[in-house]
């Protein structure tokens, strides 16, 4: 099985004892953010080893301008708790500050807080290579606190009540299930859209070179216009009931909020499956994208410029894959000749716009199970 991404496994999870005490502790609090809930909780379960928990300066520069943390360990998106500069000289060097939901419920706390400013036209020209705000995670960016305080940090899982741990795996969980089932070699999907056709086929590819299929979906804080977290699932679990050998596969959801950086987010995300325990990563057309701020295979072509062995999981790169009426069958341009106009090709908006009006999706482009729960919830809107 790969090892940890940085060879450091990260567990920092207080007991229920412990996160009682801790309730009645008289330190400061902060209440933090949509984004830094989920990176919260990710550090904690480890799923983001080897930090054990929200960056110091060192290594969000390191991270911006070498594309590695301080120690040298290949990491591409800064985590950072963000303040304003009032909040960061209230928490620099205290001992212990409590980190709260938005409801004021405790989640964990943070260890020795550092404060430090952040360079953010830096951050979004080096994360998202643009300062345009038409992007939706440069406007986030821009939009939010100069300061941040760095620390360690410790979590109670219960609390985050918007994560489901039944669905949300940790990692030591999922390793231990991909050896109980003998998985030798483990193929990640990511999706953040319900799984058409073409996803299927791309994951049916992999199972027949690789002994399992993990998939898992993002379901943190993504774009307005994104289709809700519970509505993929109801999809998911359609398909891959219906359609998927159940000995093969196993899912998860990923409780991370979508960052929309194109190739520096794809290798966040294989260093995320890496710690799951995948051995490979499926990267395809356009991964995590948004609009035309990247080349189609630009989250591809960066995995060829880092340095060997930065990575343990490997990546697997597939073209988009549509459905010719010629060939009869799902294709990609590697194994059809046949030009666009015999080719099904439906665009995300153009997919809303059917259901919308109750118009049926074709069998060719999603299996009827998907699109009688995508239908519902657009008729209900």
């Amino acid at each position: 099985m790969v090892n940890y991404h940085g060879r450091k496994e990260v567990s920092n999870i207080l007991t229920s004892e412990e996160y009682e005490e801790l309730k009645g502790q008289n330190f400061l609090k902060l209440s933090v953010s949509k984004t830094e809930y989920f990176d919260l909780f990710l550090l904690g379960v480890g799923l983001y080893a080897p930090l054990e928990g929200f960056m110091d300066e060192d290594d969000y520069y390191s991270t911006l301008e070498q594309f590695t943390l301080s120690s040298g360990v290949l990491w591409s998106i800064p985590i950072v708790l963000r303040v304003s500069e009032e909040e960061a000289r209230l928490y620099d060097g205290r001992e212990k500050i409590l980190l709260t939901a938005a409801n004021g419920e405790l989640l964990g706390l943070l260890e020795s807080p550092r404060a430090f400013k952040l360079n953010k036209i830096l951050e979004v020209e080096k994360v998202f290579k643009t300062s345009s705000p038409e992007h939706p995670g440069v406007q986030k960016i821009l939009g939010e606190n100069k300061w941040a305080v760095a620390g360690k940090v410790k979590i109670y899982p219960p609390a985050f009540r918007e994560i489901d741990l039944n669905l949300s795996l940790f990692p030591q969980k999922t390793r231990e299930i991909f050896k109980s089932r003998n998985y030798k070699t483990v193929v990640g999907f990511q999706t953040r859209n319900p799984i058409h056709r073409a996803h299927e086929y791309l994951q049916k590819i992999a199972l027949e070179i690789f002994d399992g299929l993990f998939v898992n979906p993002l379901v943190g804080e993504t774009k307005g216009d994104d289709i809700p977290a519970d509505v993929r699932l109801k999809c998911y679990e359609a398909l891959l009931n219906n359609y998927y050998p159940k000995d093969r596969f196993v899912f998860a959801t990923l409780p991370a909020p979508m960052r929309y950086a194109g190739p520096r987010e794809a290798v966040h995300h294989a260093i995320i499956r890496q710690n799951y325990g995948c051995t490979h990563f499926i990267v395809g057309r356009d991964h995590a994208g948004v609009g035309n701020f990247y080349g189609p295979f630009e989250a591809q072509e960066i995995f060829n410029t880092l340095p060997e062995n930065a990575l343990e999981i490997k990546i697997v790169k597939f073209d988009n894959a549509f459905y010719c009426y010629k060939c009869g069958q799902m294709a990609t341009k590697k194994t059809c000749p046949h030009g666009p106009e015999h080719h099904l090709n439906l665009s995300g908006t153009k997919v809303r716009e059917m259901l919308k009006e109750g118009k049926s999706l074709p069998d060719e482009f999603t299996r009827p199970e998907v699109a009688e729960v995508l239908s519902r919830y657009y008729q209900s809107l």
